[in-house]
C-alpha cells in the first residue's frame, strides 16, 4: 500500500486480488495461527460457505476484551445482525461470498459485519489464539472510538429511528404532564401567573421538534440507505438457467 489506509481497507484490497476458489482472512500479528487454516477448510468441506474462527481464550488484554463485548453488543442490536466478539476477521471464505462482499459500496468497510450481512450458511468453530509478538495493538483508543462510531453510522440507521421513538415518547409525556399541571392549577395549587402554561408548552414542544426530527432522520436514513449502493439481492447459485 503507498500508505496506511487502515486494516479493513486493506483487506478488501486483498479480497479483490484473491484468485482461489476459497480465501482466508487472517491477521498478520499471528495472533491467528496458520496451523488452523486446515481445520477451517475441511470444515468448509462440509458444505459450509463460510467457516469463522471462534477463539479460545483470547490473548488481549482485559480492556480490550471489554471493549470488544460492549462493541459487538451494541453493533447486533444497531445493525439486527449477529455479532460475536469472539470473532474477528480470521475464517474461510468461499469465492462466491467474497464477491458478494466486494458488491458492497460502502465507504467505510468493516469486514465482520459485512461477512454478517452478506448470509450464506456459515458456521464457526474454536481455535487456539495467540498473544501478539509485541504485545501492543495498533489500535489506540481513539481509532476504536473512530471505528466503533464509523461502522454504527454506515452499517445501521436505527439511531434515527431511535430518535424518532424518543421523540414520541416526550410528546406522551408532555401531554401527561399537561393534564397533571392543568389539575394543580384548577385546584389552585399553583399560584405563579403563567406558570403551568410555560410548563406545558416547553414539555409539548420540545416533543414535537424532537418527533420532526426523527421523521426528518428516518428520510435521511433513506437516503443513507440508497447513496451506499448495496445490491437489494444476493444470488447464491443458479439452477437450471
Amino acid at each position: 500500500m503507498s500508505r496506511n489506509f487502515g486494516q479493513h481497507y486493506a483487506i478488501t484490497a486483498g479480497l479483490e486480488h484473491a484468485q482461489g476458489d476459497w480465501v482466508i482472512v487472517m491477521d498478520c500479528d499471528l495472533q491467528d495461527l496458520p496451523e488452523e487454516i486446515l481445520k477451517l477448510y475441511n470444515k468448509a468441506l462440509e458444505g459450509y460457505d463460510i467457516v469463522f474462527a471462534q477463539r479460545e481464550n483470547r490473548q488481549d488484554s482485559f480492556f480490550k476484551k471489554m471493549s470488544s463485548k460492549i462493541f459487538y453488543s451494541a453493533l447486533s442490536y444497531l445493525t439486527d445482525t449477529k455479532q460475536d466478539s469472539s470473532i474477528a476477521n480470521f475464517g474461510i471464505y468461499k469465492k462466491e461470498v467474497i464477491n458478494a462482499i466486494l458488491s458492497m459500496n460502502d465507504y467505510h468497510k468493516y469486514f465482520p459485519t459485512m461477512a454478517q450481512w452478506v448470509g450464506f450458511s456459515k458456521t464457526a468453530i474454536p481455535v487456539k489464539h495467540n498473544r501478539r509478538e509485541n504485545d501492543r495493538s495498533s489500535y489506540n483508543l481513539k481509532s476504536l472510538l473512530t471505528l466503533a462510531f464509523n461502522n454504527i453510522i454506515t452499517f445501521s440507521n436505527k439511531p434515527l429511528k431511535l430518535v424518532l421513538g424518543f421523540g414520541f415518547a416526550v410528546v406522551i409525556i408532555s401531554i401527561i404532564m399537561a393534564i397533571f399541571f392543568f389539575f394543580k392549577y384548577i385546584n389552585g395549587e399553583i399560584k405563579i401567573i403563567g406558570y403551568t402554561s410555560l410548563i406545558i408548552s416547553i414539555w409539548f414542544l420540545s416533543g414535537i421538534i424532537i418527533m420532526i426530527l426523527g421523521v426528518l432522520g428516518i428520510y435521511i436514513g433513506k437516503i443513507f440507505d440508497k447513496i451506499k449502493d448495496r445490491p437489494v439481492y444476493i444470488i447464491k447459485e443458479k439452477i437450471n438457467l
